[in-house]
């Protein structure tokens, strides 16, 4: 327990002068009696009164600051880690509201996951500590109320990027006038939008351009195809535990894409880390995708590799991973255990390639982990090319809102 260390004298001397005053008469005759107890040492006094309890004020605990942010976190990508982490740095406590499905139709067009599937992906966050589903794409004055009160949230945050309600007022308004709002800087080259964009692009070099080709979709196919990314080792250490395995640690290993990066990642992530104590994650890269499913990978290795960093199982991650687990690597990075899910979208027959898990095999170190979900990258993909039309259409409306806030941007410090 915790005391203040000025004034509680004088608190004494004023609170408690009968007390006191008997104490001090005391310690002056036992002061006055040492030479005829025969030298019975006696505590000094700051030391014998804080023990007594009567004097002293406990520190008040410092107050937790608990700090909300919301979204639709479609298409969960490392943008939206990202704003997260710098959500969770202004505050000791971050809560996430998660939009519901009907009002992110109402506002910005049909959403590509489900509300089980973005719940699992945010609460799969590092940086997360609690989730509100189905929040309001707007934050009205009841929610807000809702927040404050029920919740203890202290702020709120979002993006330096306009959230526009359909009508073209702020959704986040009534915060602001509240003084409870706060801003975080826009994590640039990626969007929920450019990555439908580029899933479209795909779909457009896959088939005829023809059936589905138009001015809009030949833009939006042109500007999509590039990432605007633009990795630095900050932004990776930010993403980073920054800690070592322990030198007895059970070391568990496994290895893929993670492209698009989703639900099913994180269930099988959360199974691999329950088999030891350090779970290392080993990251393809572009090419080594390509060769192995036969198209490129839609997010690039260092946007993987964030997507993988963000998530809360993994402690490390080995960015541009060998396609075979050698002896060398097993023994570089002290693997214990090998895991691999039964879901997977490479293709063995394009390559001809041996196993590339047959050492760990040798070894007695390969399990196989039963994927907890079926979903991969190609039906995510999948589910907006079967929706061709209404998400060209939606990202049409979001493409121009997204050039005009480019064009209007300014530097907004902030990491």
């Amino acid at each position: 327990m915790e005391y203040e260390t000025n004034n509680w004298i004088w608190d004494g001397v004023y609170n408690h002068p009968h007390v006191f005053g008997g104490l001090m008469l005391t310690a002056a005759l036992l002061g006055l009696s040492t030479s005829y107890f025969g030298g019975i040492s006696v505590p000094q006094l700051p030391y014998l009164w804080p023990d007594s309890g009567i004097f002293h004020k406990k520190k008040s605990e410092k107050k937790r600051i608990r700090v909300y942010m919301d979204g639709c976190f479609d298409l969960m990508h490392y943008g939206h880690a990202n704003a997260l982490r710098q959500a969770k740095a202004l505050g000791d406590e971050l809560v996430v509201g998660v939009v519901s499905d009907e009002e992110i139709i109402a506002n910005k067009g049909p959403p590509v996951l489900s509300m089980e599937e973005r719940l699992a992906l945010v609460s799969g966050l590092k940086w997360v500590d609690q989730v509100i589903a189905n929040a309001p794409y707007e934050i009205t004055e009841q929610f807000m109320n809702k927040l404050f009160n029920e919740h203890k949230i202290d702020y709120i945050i979002h993006g330096d990027d306009p959230c526009l309600l359909p009508d073209g007022t702020d959704a986040y308004a009534l915060a602001k006038k509240a003084g409870r709002y706060k801003q975080i800087k826009r994590t640039e080259g990626v969007s929920s939008t450019d990555i439908v964009g580029r899933i479209l692009s795909s779909l457009k070099e896959t088939t005829d351009t023809s059936s589905h080709g138009d001015a809009c979709e030949e833009s939006q196919s042109k500007s999509a195809q590039l990432s605007q990314f633009l990795p630095t080792s900050r932004r990776i250490v930010q993403f980073s535990n920054g800690k070592a395995p322990g030198p007895n640690a059970r070391i568990v290993y496994i290895d893929g894409a993670f492209d698009l990066f989703h639900a099913g990642h994180v269930e099988i992530l959360k199974n691999a880390r329950q088999l030891g104590d350090f779970l290392l994650v080993g990251i393809h890269n572009d090419y080594t995708v390509s060769e192995h499913r036969g198209k490129h990978p839609i997010m690039h290795l260092h946007e993987r590799s964030l997507g993988v960093l963000g998530c809360r199982y993994v402690d490390e991650v080995i960015i541009g991973a060998p396609w075979e687990i050698t002896m060398d690597m097993i023994t570089t990075f002290n693997i214990s255990l090998v895991v691999h899910g039964t879901v997977s979208e490479y293709n063995s027959s394009l390559t001809g390639e041996s196993d590339p898990y047959s050492i760990p095999k040798s070894m007695g170190i390969f399990q196989v982990l039963e994927s907890p979900k079926d979903i991969t990258t190609t039906s995510v993909a999948q589910r907006i090319i079967a929706n061709h039309d209404a998400y060209l259409k939606r990202n049409a409306r979001k493409t121009a809102s997204e050039k005009k806030y480019y064009e209007q941007k300014k530097y907004v410090s902030g990491d």
